[in-house]
């Protein structure tokens, strides 16, 4: 795929209609209040639509929020699926769930970080919407519906494409900035750009830079290290990171299936049994191209997947039954920081063990504080790992943390990633 794309400055704004895809599938409080939990989509925008409306330009901005169901069909279609009584499925339930995904607090919060008025219309593609873009100025800002309210927009429909496109007129533009969801061919992250000059915002631009720049030209050693639970979930990113890296360090859950398919004893601790030759392949082919493949060498064991369960360290490979493993050792961490300590590249993917419960929380822990100390460019993508580093504040301390968790994840498997493959080319 290329990376290099055209952005927001290769292009003139100035005067022009801005359709811009945002990703403002902020977190909301669970009592319908309406009240943001955590803003950082929000904030990560601002650049993008700071310059445009500095440029003079009028931005029509769109995201989506969560997983609205468009028609009351298929709401109750979806309810019956998950054994809810019929007579309980009601077109005013339909109606308030919808309702809780409405971008009225996002519009709220957008306008206090900009300190202007941002127009929220009350559609995506309707009257509303095309009202409010035919009246709005250079330097104004609207917002569309939650774009998922449309049907089409998931089906990536043409025509759903081709009337969105038209809110920013004949001499339009498309920005796009939602880097969480350019893995999706959906209406507003790849369909507008056959009606529009498509180009990226600041948020893509940068992700493209880091991620794109350490998978095509890293600075060498690169080291991956891959976590969480699951080999099958990190298929694709272990066999692309074995033609590129140098070193690639196992943690997390799925430790225990290589450990397994080398004969380990790994206990009742995750285990997927249909991968273990598969992870018996990854450690053939690193062997062949000279890549370090580094697995734990012991493991912190508990009785039970609780925050109190007891626990213990032992060899990796030796889990008795009625135990399982929770994190890596501590003879691992030395293995692993060791490696970290002297790369010029790391991409880190994945907790390295049961992050939520503090007391088998050391092993990623020990990761984020090596990856703040080393001089290397550290490329944190996404999710879990993203949230590590923020939450024991090492965040500033890293080169990137990607705003995608599954787009950044395609994107390290070399898979084409639609809202970005349809962007103009520099």
């Amino acid at each position: 795929m290329n990376y290099n794309k055209k952005t927001v400055k290769d292009i003139d704004v100035k005067g022009k209609k801005v359709l811009l895809r945002c990703d403002f599938n902020v977190p909301m409080a669970k009592d319908g209040s309406g009240v943001i939990t955590d803003d950082k989509r929000i904030r990560a925008a601002l650049p993008t639509i700071q310059y445009l409306l500095e440029q003079g330009a009028a931005v029509i901005a769109c995201s989506h929020m969560g997983k609205p169901v468009a028609t009351f069909e298929s709401y109750k279609k979806k309810q019956l699926e998950k054994g809810k009584d019929e007579a309980s499925i009601t077109e005013e339930k339909w109606k308030k769930s919808l309702a809780e995904l409405r971008m009225e607090p996002v519009a709220a919060r957008l306008g206090e970080l900009l300190n202007q008025a941002v127009i929220l219309a009350d559609d995506v593609v309707g009257p509303d919407a095309q009202a409010k873009a035919a009246a709005l100025k250079g330097g104004e800002i609207m917002l569309l519906q939650n774009t998922r309210f449309e049907k089409g927009e998931t089906k990536n429909d043409p025509e759903l494409a081709k009337k969105m496109a038209e809110l920013a007129g004949a001499d339009g533009v498309y920005v796009s900035d939602a880097f969480g969801a350019v893995h999706r061919a959906h209406a507003s992250t790849a369909g507008v750009a056959a009606h529009l000059p498509a180009v990226s915002g600041f948020l893509i631009q940068k992700e493209l830079d880091f991620i794109g720049g350490a998978l095509a030209n890293p600075k060498r050693p690169l080291v991956a290290i891959l976590g969480g639970s699951k080999v099958s979930s990190k298929i694709g990113v272990i066999n692309n990171l074995l033609e590129i890296a140098d070193t690639i360090i196992i943690g997390g859950g799925m430790a225990y299936t290589f450990s397994a398919a080398q004969g380990g004893q790994v206990g009742d601790s995750l285990l997927e049994e249909d991968w273990k030759d598969y992870a018996n392949d990854m450690v053939k082919k690193a062997a062949d191209k000279g890549v370090k493949l580094l697995l734990p060498v012991d493991t912190v064991i508990a009785d039970k997947f609780a925050p109190d369960a007891d626990s213990k360290v032992v060899k990796a490979g030796e889990i008795p039954n009625g135990w399982q493993g929770l994190d890596i050792g501590p003879d691992t961490v030395k293995l692993y920081c060791g490696a970290v300590a002297d790369a010029g590249t790391v991409i880190w993917n994945g907790p390295m063990g049961v992050f939520e419960f503090e007391k088998f929380a050391a092993g990623t822990k020990a990761v984020a504080e090596a990856l703040s100390k080393t001089t290397a460019i550290t490329i944190i993508g996404g999710g879990d790992s993203a949230a590590a580093v923020q939450q024991l504040g090492y965040a500033d301390k890293m080169s990137h943390i990607s705003t995608g968790g599954g787009a950044s994840l395609e994107f390290m498997e070399g898979k084409e990633l639609p809202g970005v493959a349809c962007l103009l080319d520099k």
